[in-house]
Parts: C-alpha cells; structure tokens; sequence
C-alpha cells in the first residue's frame, strides 16, 4: 500500500509546524490505575500509568489533506525498551490518516508512569507479567473505548512486541489484529541464551537487581551520529531532542533485573503450548541488522504459532535495523505500507 511519509530533508519543519500542531487537536492524556493493586506495596512508587490517546473522529474533523476519512478501529501501541509516547508521534499520525484512534500506555518504569530506580537513565522491573497485565487492562478499557464497536489492533515494538506476544497468549480473543516490530521474543545479552539467566538470576539474588547491567550506557544528551549509522538521522535527531527536553525521557539502560524479567519472559514466550493459545492474526517485521535482539527466537515463535493453527506472517525486511520507526524513508515506505495494508485487510481473508 502506498503512504506518503514525511520528507526526510523537511523532518524537524513538518513535525513541529504541521505533525504535532494537528495531533494536539485530538489528543488526551490519562491515567490509569495499574492492574495489579495487591501486590505494589512492595514497589517503590505505586502510582498511575500514564497514557496518550488520539481520536480519529477528532482528526478527521480537521479535514487534513490526504485523511482516509472512514474510521477502521483502534490501534493500541505497547513501546519499547526506554521508548515513551511521543515517540510514535509520526507512526500515530500516519494511523490517523489511514482512519484508525491510537492509544499508547506508557510501560512502568517508561516515560511518565511511576519507575522504581532513583537513577534516571536506568529502567527496572520486578515482574514482566506486570506489563503483560497492566497492557491488558489499557486494551480492555481504554484501547476499546476508542474503538467503539469497530476492530481493536495492537502495535508493539521491540519489548513492547514480546509483552503484546505475552498478552496475545495470555487473552487470546482481546485484539483483533496483531503487529509486532522486532519483537523481543528474547534479548541479546552478549551471552549465550541458556548461560545468560543463570548470571542475572545470581545477581539479582545478591542484591545487584536494581544496578546497571553489563555494557549498558546511562544517558547522554550529546547527539551520537555514528550509532545510529544506515538509519535516518532527521528522525534520530528529533526523538534525542524529545529525550533532552524530558528527564522523563532519560531511560537509556537496563538494570540486572530487567534483563533477568526479560529473559524470563522470552522462556514463556517460546513455550509451544503457550504459542498455540494465540488466535489473533499477526503480522511480523523483522530487521535484518537486529543489534538488540535475537532473530531465531522470532522464527520459532511464528512458526509455532502457525502450528497451532493462527495466521502469523514473518516479514524480513531487507536492509532494516531494530529501530524501525527511525529507519529511511525507502525502509519506511515498505514497512509503513505492509503494516496499513495487513490492518485494512478484512480478517476473515487473512
């Protein structure tokens, strides 16, 4: 499917005096109770979640130049690792085109919903089924409030893939449609995935959970043109912008027990009774030059998905990184296309 995306060479001009400007006339934020009451005293910080939605009968009522103008659902959109709302600010604008609400929860420890480390870079966790459960509850009353009595579709990127992975199995008949950007179905850790959970299972047991992990950088706020070399800059310069701008935006690295949760949920992931439960279609990008995560795992997933008898397609676009909402617009064109075209599909063709 053809999408007009936004010039490169005019990023920064088009976002602020035409992307956000626009989004801010259908845009609410909120706050949600986390679905797990019982068990935050012993967290920290309790608090609310934080949330962004945008409304697509707000945003066509804009009559903006190129909008579909036929409301086709909602899409819930679970970030990833140290990611925040804003972020998807360009991927919400071209769903709003396209006809579609978005909804964004903000992950516990991300952005502005409560975190429990005082270190603003780092990002910690003491259970990855609170993520699970927590996204549930946001798709259950907000992502359907927002999609009325149309179809509700749910995005997630990298982390947020392997926690909407987890939520597909765990409330097999909440989404109505599935795409998961390099899902994390199982992290990169630099160590063999059968010796990595024993090291971080060992330094979470002597009290190291809530200390920076090996080879992770806490955040600067000098731009690094070089790490994000063969990706766009225009959109790379923007969302750092975004993160200097916010200390909420800081997270940068992750703690020993984020990445023991992380590894722990990638065992439950893969298990193939666990990959059977699924009956909501998917659609699946992976990025040839993944330097984040594991792209095997995400090969056996969908293929075990498959063998439980649901529709599961496994896109490998060529020339990609793991940060595909940041890729060139010759990678943005293939992966924003195949994304609209998969959700416009009526689902009983797929």
């Amino acid at each position: 499917m053809e999408v007009k995306l936004i010039d490169e060479a005019m990023y920064a001009e088009t976002m602020k005096a035409t992307v956000r400007p626009t989004l801010a006339k259908c845009r609410a934020e909120g706050w949600l109770a986390p679905s797990r009451a019982d068990r935050l005293a012993k967290l920290r910080h309790p608090g609310l979640l934080h949330y962004v939605c945008y409304d697509a009968s707000r945003f066509d009522s804009l009559d903006v130049a190129g909008a579909a103008g036929e409301f086709r659902g909602a899409v819930v959109i679970s970030h990833g690792f140290t990611e925040f709302a804003e972020r998807f600010e360009e991927l919400a604008w071209y769903l709003l085109l396209d006809g579609y609400s978005v909804c964004i929860l903000e992950h516990r420890g991300h952005g502005f919903s409560p975190r429990d480390v005082s270190d603003e870079s780092l990002v910690w966790i003491d259970d990855w089924h609170r993520y699970v459960d927590d996204l549930a509850k946001f798709c259950s009353l907000i992502g359907k409030r927002y999609a009325k009595d149309a179809p509700l579709y749910l995005y997630g990127h990298s982390m947020g893939g392997g926690v909407a992975a987890a939520l597909l199995q765990e409330h097999p008949t909440l989404i109505d449609k599935a795409v998961l950007s390099a899902p994390m179905i199982a992290p990169k850790t630099g160590m063999p995935l059968w010796f990595a959970p024993m090291v971080t299972e060992t330094a979470c047991a002597i009290g190291l959970s809530r200390h920076i992990a090996p080879t992770q950088q806490r955040f600067s706020e000098e731009f690094d043109a070089d790490f994000y070399e063969g990706l766009s800059l225009e959109r790379a310069r923007w969302v750092h912008e975004l993160r200097r701008e916010h200390v909420e935006y800081h997270t940068n690295a992750a703690t020993f027990g984020w990445v023991n949760q992380g590894l722990r949920m990638s065992r439950a992931l893969l298990r193939p009774e666990a990959c059977e439960r699924i009956e909501t279609p998917i659609l699946a990008f992976q990025a040839e030059q993944d330097r984040y995560v594991l792209l095997k795992p995400q090969d056996r997933f969908i293929r075990q998905v498959q063998e439980g008898g649901c529709p599961a397609t496994l896109v490998k676009l060529e020339g990609s990184h793991h940060e595909m909402t940041t890729e060139r617009n010759e990678v943005m064109e293939r992966y924003i296309g195949r994304m609209l075209e998969f959700l416009r599909t009526p689902i009983i063709e797929e």
